[in-house]
């Protein structure tokens, strides 16, 4: 027995905004990608993302003033790189000193704590640069004071793992999808994944322009995390295409897309929300080390929702044709 347009009443209907649908994530990839190529042509930067320590190499050091927060003379980001350009270290075995003035400076909890990525410095390098800033930032909480080194080679090999991790993860998906489903879907599920990747890394590329903000490790896992949450929301669509197949024979497929889009709504929906709810307890109270891969996640499970109900089942219908 086969089920007509008719029979059905169907409250959301994806294919009757499915062009604006495309139209905006067209836009949201065009920026995503002019972001990234900006970002390679900076001579600072020259990666399509600020690279973090976690893979350049370098020292981190995150201070803490001591001082109470309403106490706290007035800081920022400016006055520090200022006083860090102005700084001399001393030489170490024989090789001259590293220049700090493209050192990366944050400026946290309100002028309370300060966060510096800087060149791979020696230990004395190191305490002579605190005693540099002490008349800046004052009084330094030592039992607050983390102090950080990755060398080159291990950020080196940090960024070959992570971009082999993703390559693995998408081929991995890829065949799965092929061999569960059919070739079109697996195209259109690697399509949507690289639609959510490219998006989520977009945001970083233009906050890395702006505000100076690196990727490191946490960002990589959080792309492999999105692109897994990505697949499993667009196959659920699929499956119940695949499924309702027999029963809805007089419909295009098209209409075929909408019935299976409205029926896996609301559990989309709310499935996406309750991922979203720990994340943003992770912005609100995370502390800094976690928020920019709270917010990578964010990002990338906001996109992949709209993608799997959005791009991914609206398309389908364009390429069985062809």
């Amino acid at each position: 027995m086969s089920v007509s347009t008719s029979d059905l009443r169907l409250g959301f209907r994806i294919s009757r905004i499915r062009r604006q649908g495309w139209l905006i994530s067209g836009l949201a990839v065009l920026l995503s990608v002019v972001g990234m190529a900006l970002c390679w042509s900076n001579p600072q930067i020259a990666a399509p993302l600020r690279p973090g320590l976690d893979f350049t190499g370098g020292t981190q050091i995150q201070i803490e003033r001591s001082c109470a927060p309403e106490s706290c003379s007035a800081l920022n980001a400016e006055a520090v790189q200022k006083q860090l350009d102005a700084l001399t270290l001393p030489e170490s075995d024989g090789q001259a000193a590293p220049r700090l003035g493209n050192a990366g400076v944050q400026v946290l909890d309100r002028g309370r704590s300060v966060d510096l990525r800087l060149p791979d410095l020696e230990p004395e390098q190191t305490q002579v640069l605190l005693e540099g800033l002490e008349p800046l930032i004052g009084k330094v909480n030592p039992q607050q004071l983390s102090v950080n080194t990755i060398g080159p080679t291990l950020g080196s090999q940090l960024l070959k793992g992570s971009l082999v991790s993703l390559l693995v993860s998408f081929a991995a998906i890829a065949v799965y999808i092929s061999f569960r489903y059919d070739g079109i879907y697996a195209g259109l599920a690697l399509l949507c994944l690289a639609h959510d990747v490219l998006i989520t890394c977009g945001v970083f590329a233009w906050l890395g322009l702006l505000r100076g903000i690196e990727v490191d490790s946490l960002f990589a896992v959080a792309l492999i995390t999105v692109a897994g949450y990505s697949v499993n929301d667009t196959v659920v669509i699929f499956d119940r295409i695949r499924e309702q197949k027999r029963a809805l024979q007089g419909m295009s497929l098209s209409d075929q897309v909408d019935v299976a889009v409205d029926a896996t709504l609301t559990r989309s929906l709310y499935t996406s929300l309750t991922t979203l709810l720990p994340l943003l307890a992770l912005l609100l109270f995370g502390g800094g080390s976690l928020f920019w891969f709270a917010v990578a996640l964010t990002v990338g499970i906001a996109v992949g929702s709209w993608s799997s109900i959005g791009i991914a089942p609206t398309l389908l219908p364009l390429l069985a044709r062809r």
